[in-house]
């Protein structure tokens, strides 16, 4: 075994990838992450105990919240593939972790301790031997833990807090922070170190990032709101125009305004693609008459649809898999995404990232090759559907609704997820569905029609605005005065990545009971700790479309 990971839905034989990644990432990346993840638990165990011991870190603590959430990103599944990045993110790890250590040097807690000897092994392990990455699934790597229930329950809390980070740094990019988000990562990663954590205590930890998870989805929340408007019910062009165009695929926002603002005026239009999608939505994205529609469906696809746009494509986070030959030459990442032999956009000097290296490269392709054609909607995030929702109860109340059906989350290749297409067309048509994120493609180009002018797919936008929907049921709740578990409400969420733990945990903190969770239990679940989330959730799985929707929303 040259590596081990099984942190994502199509994890090999839904155990574990051992050799390589079903994603593609290979074994000496596999190792480095999981060496990077090893030492951010060091690093966060370190400023806790000076923090403990009334240290001050100043702006190196904000040197580190920078790395922390950067490198944690770059962690999750599809997003960073490229080995060096994470070589060189260990370098700073080693000379951050130093100067820390430098400050506590001779500091006592207030107990008389001294700090530095209170610290686990793990914290002063300071290798900067880059032969020794390759021990690295030994001393930092998931079965380094020999508990089966530990190590599920750690795992789980480390994927809820990658899933934080990912949301935290797109929020962090339109200056909008919270310092009380970054010491719950600091405390989750530094729990994960410390042996005398029992199941119970780890537990509440992994709930207890799920209420993070709510606080970091209302911060970006209000930070693309508060950037780019609130968004509205938009239709979608699906075709294509006669100018060049660049691609965007991933979910930064901010890239997209930037990027809209250097293309201005050139004659080169913009799609997007994937998560990308809810651009369209945001006013201020949306005003820019080059911002033409979007182009292809979900990330998995990309291959072939990166090859037909004939253009440059932009990612500028997680989604991104091994570019072909035939367009290897016109992709560019950004942020924390990135590929090996592949062009890097830096990240911002100044107010704003250079993206004129794309643009000129526009100007030299032709246009893109025309998928489909038509228009789909979207844009129903929680302050437009509680702007109606006079509409929407007196519908439920009529009988007109009977039924709220959550299919947030994820999309990906396994051929079992044609069940969520199958599903949501064998709901009734007095079902409305509410969704986030790219599992949408498997439905929102069905023509499901409407009920008394409320779209059947009220799609509120990224993975992220997962957030709206459980706003949108708490709502419903207070007006009807029940539990929110009582609502019309169920959920059947596909989930691919860690993005969609921390949606998972979210809503469990909330008190969301009776989740369906597919196309597979996660690997990372030992039988005991599935065991309590079915127990104490009611979670389960899913079987067959017909069955499904019979017994969800018969």
């Amino acid at each position: 075994m040259s590596m081990f990971c099984y942190q994502c839905q199509e994890t090999a034989k839904n155990t574990g990838c051992t050799v390589k990644g079903v994603c593609g990432k290979d074994a000496q990346t596999a190792n480095l992450q999981d060496f990077v993840i090893y030492n951010l638990k060091g690093i966060s165990q370190i400023i806790l105990t000076g923090q403990a011991g009334n240290i001050t870190f100043g702006k190196l603590k904000d040197e580190c919240n920078h790395l922390l959430i950067t490198s944690l990103f770059a962690t999750i599944t599809n997003a960073n593939f490229n080995p060096d990045f994470f070589i060189k993110t260990l370098d700073q790890v080693f000379v951050l972790k130093e100067k820390i250590l430098d400050m506590i040097a001779g500091k006592k807690t207030p107990d008389g301790k001294d700090i530095y000897n209170t610290l686990h092994a793990a914290s002063k392990l300071l290798l900067s031997d880059k032969a020794k990455y390759a021990d690295a699934q030994s001393v930092a790597g998931v079965l380094s833990v020999k508990n089966e229930d530990i190590r599920s329950l750690r795992e789980l809390l480390i994927y809820g807090i990658k899933g934080i980070a990912a949301y935290y740094h797109h929020a962090d990019m339109l200056s909008h922070r919270d310092e009380s988000i970054i010491d719950f990562i600091y405390e989750g990663l530094s729990a994960t170190l410390d042996d005398t954590k029992t199941a119970d205590e780890l537990t509440g930890l992994v709930l207890k990032c799920g209420s993070f998870g709510v606080k970091v989805m209302t911060l970006l929340d209000t930070a693309n709101t508060q950037s780019f408007g609130t968004p509205e019910p938009s239709q979608v062009n699906l075709g294509t125009g006669t100018n060049p165009g660049i691609l965007v695929s991933g979910h930064d926002l901010r890239d997209m305004e930037e990027l809209l603002i250097q293309t201005n005026g050139t004659g080169i239009d913009v799609y997007t693609h994937g998560e990308m999608l809810p651009a369209h939505y945001y006013p201020k994205l949306k005003k820019y008459p080059h911002l033409k529609g979007n182009y292809g469906g979900s990330w998995w696809k990309q291959q072939r649809e990166f090859e037909k746009f004939n253009g440059p494509i932009l990612m500028t986070t997680n989604c991104i898999v091994q570019p072909k030959d035939t367009y290897k030459n016109r992709i560019f990442t950004s942020g924390a995404a990135g590929y090996p032999g592949i062009t890097h956009i830096p990240d911002r000097t100044g107010s704003t990232k250079d993206f004129s290296q794309v643009i000129a490269l526009a100007k030299k392709c032709g246009r893109p090759e025309e998928l489909e054609k038509g228009t789909i909607t979207g844009g129903f995030a929680h302050a437009y559907v509680i702007s109606i929702a006079d509409k929407v109860l007196d519908a439920v109340k009529s009988g007109a609704i009977k039924k709220f059906v959550v299919m947030a989350g994820c999309d990906g290749r396994q051929k079992a997820r044609d069940y969520y297409t199958d599903f949501a067309e064998k709901l009734p048509s007095d079902t409305v569905i509410l969704t986030a994120g790219c599992a949408k493609y498997r439905y929102n180009k069905l023509n499901l029609g409407s009920i008394g002018g409320i779209p059947r797919v009220l799609d509120a936008g990224q993975c992220n605005d997962s957030y709206s929907l459980a706003v949108i049921a708490l709502k419903l709740a207070e007006v009807l005065k029940v539990g929110v578990n009582d609502l019309p409400i169920v959920y059947n969420i596909a989930w691919y990545e860690q993005k969609a733990v921390i949606v998972l945990l979210a809503l469990l903190s909330l008190g969301v009971k009776n989740i369906h969770l597919g196309p597979t239990l996660p690997a990372f679940l030992s039988p005991n700790v599935a065991k309590v989330l079915v127990e104490k959730f009611a979670i389960g799985g899913i079987t067959d479309a017909a069955t499904d929707v019979k017994a969800m929303a018969g």
